[in-house]
């Protein structure tokens, strides 16, 4: 679905997904980041159903992860940084018993 527009890299950094290490251009948002590892970015808060980076402008919220102990960062509009530690959000919050 999405792909760079030049083969010419760059610079490259280094960060953790969820535990893993993930090397991209510094040019790259974390939400890259999180779409390169096959991750999800966060798990829906009434049903828990997987959510990933969609509109890649900060106006669906899909791509709220926590970076470097910060919760609710939308990844596609932060730059990915050299030892950034991301992490997926996921939280079910119990039934208000309401439907």
């Amino acid at each position: 679905m999405f792909r760079r527009l030049r083969d010419d890299a760059g610079p490259m950094v280094t960060l953790t997904v969820d535990g893993e290490p993930c090397t991209l251009p510094r040019d790259a948002s974390v939400a890259a980041a999180v779409l390169q590892r096959g991750s999800i970015a966060r798990t829906s808060a009434r049903f828990g159903n997987p959510r990933a980076p969609y509109c890649m402008i900060g106006v669906c919220f899909e791509c709220r992860v926590e970076i470097d102990g910060v919760r609710d960062c939308l990844a596609c509009l932060v730059l990915a940084e050299d030892g950034m530690k991301v992490r997926s959000q996921h939280e079910i919050q119990p039934s208000s018993g309401a439907g």
